[in-house]
């Protein structure tokens, strides 16, 4: 008999041992080549287990959202699915029918919501694959030196307190996110939307990501193939709140997407140097929409579209379009989506201090995207740090907020004069068919 062939390696293991090989080969490069990022992200990731571990054990946890997201669940489970009638210690509900029904199973998980330790643990695991997934995109791109992932994870405080020490509802909703963002980086975009609707129905800030994504499925498919992916997400909106339609359609869709909902003052950390009558001035949140969507407009038309390309050849079929609009790479894509969302985050009416996790892990993404020569690495570690501090500051100031606006300025203006991505025919990672 014919001795038995030897097993190939698996693929992963594969990768992982030619990572390694060409890390000690090239060990004065690890900390600044992208080629590395895989190896120093799987060590910081192995590292951040024990943060976690280290956080929820010595560092005190402090109750902000986490009664009231059970006393809302709590009235669903009792048999109220009438969305004025549901509310929390904070105030009303208002949170689209994703978000209760995560929240339902985190509340028999953790024992009506009274084991907040597990809980903790619950939340340092969405921690840990949240940081999976945001590795892997900048795996794909490579863009951001390795070193720099060491200020994504280990050196931010006020991140590791949004998961494990506050158990907001913010980080539930980018991790689905992310992981949206990597079906869309390996082609699976009907799976990628139905994973970002889940997200949206979870907490409504992922619609920041809607513009730059509308833009990236008409470049993909034109109108009328992104027509059922949009049917798709909004048909999974409809299915998870169908409970609470059926109840109150006005009330639920009045509190789950309540776009004139009035932030109070003291817990902006964007815009403390306005006087509070400006705060909450119903003009000036109007001048903030006229800017958002007229930067939204300038990018999608000079920024995002390919020289030369009219914006709307997108609206045809791939297959009927005179123009040759050049395939989506994975820089491009990541791109485009990141910065929709920044762009948002620039002219957000106010930014509550759990908002920072809507654009943390994106930053260096942006910061390293924008290749301004004269933007040294240094300079950006040091917008990234001033970010943090403005983030940390707590109440926040007049100084805090301003530089919170320079460096967002600075980032746009960087993003604005990038040259992007180059075009590829053929992106090795975008070889999955399209669904």
């Amino acid at each position: 008999m014919a001795a038995g062939r030897k097993r190939a390696p698996a693929p992963v293991w594969s990768a992982c041992r030619a990572s390694l090989s060409a890390a000690w080969r090239d060990k004065h490069l690890v900390l600044f080549s992208a080629e590395h990022t895989l190896v120093v992200t799987a060590l910081l990731w192995t590292l951040e287990v024990a943060i976690n571990l280290w956080v929820i054990h010595r560092v005190t946890y402090t109750e902000i959202d986490w009664k009231a997201y059970m006393g809302e669940v709590e009235g669903v489970i009792n048999g109220t699915y009438d969305y004025t009638q549901l509310k929390g210690d904070t105030g009303p509900l208002v949170y689209p029918a994703g978000f209760v029904y995560i929240f339902t199973v985190l509340y028999y998980i953790t024992d009506h919501g009274l084991n907040i330790r597990l809980g903790q643990y619950v939340f340092a695991g969405f921690y840990l694959i949240t940081l999976l997934l945001v590795f892997r995109i900048y795996h794909r791109t490579q863009k951001v030196p390795p070193y720099v992932f060491f200020f994504v994870c280990c050196a931010s405080y006020r991140i590791h307190s949004i998961f494990v020490l506050r158990l907001f509802n913010d980080p539930v909703a980018m991790m689905l996110l992310f992981g949206a963002v990597n079906l869309f980086l390996d082609g699976r975009w009907t799976l990628g939307c139905a994973l970002y609707s889940l997200a949206v129905s979870v907490k409504m800030n992922v619609m920041l990501f809607a513009p730059g994504l509308l833009f990236l499925l008409l470049s993909e498919f034109g109108l009328m193939k992104t027509l059922p992916k949009l049917t798709l997400c909004a048909l999974i909106q409809v299915v998870l709140a169908l409970p609470f339609l059926l109840v109150n359609p006005v009330g639920y869709v009045s509190r789950a997407f309540d776009l004139g909902r009035q932030f109070l003052f003291k817990w902006t950390v964007n815009w403390r140097f306005l006087p509070e009558e400006v705060f909450l001035n119903r003009y000036f949140h109007l001048c903030l929409l006229i800017a958002h969507v007229t930067t939204l407009s300038v990018f999608a038309l000079k920024r995002w579209t390919r020289s030369g390309t009219s914006v709307w050849a997108l609206l045809k079929d791939p297959s009927d379009r005179k123009e040759v609009v050049p395939k989506l790479g994975s820089n491009q894509t990541v791109l485009v989506l990141f910065s929709s969302n920044f762009i948002g985050m620039c002219f957000c009416r106010s930014l509550h201090y759990q908002f920072y996790v809507w654009y943390f892990h994106t930053l260096p993404y942006l910061l390293w995207s924008g290749n301004v020569k004269k933007l040294a690495h240094l300079l950006r570690v040091l917008i990234l740090g001033l970010i943090e501090l403005a983030w940390n500051t707590y109440p926040s100031t007049t100084y805090s907020s301003l530089s919170l606006h320079m460096c967002h300025l600075i980032i746009l203006m960087c993003l604005w004069f990038s040259p992007g991505p180059a075009p590829l025919a053929q992106d090795t990672h975008n070889k999955a068919k399209r669904s």
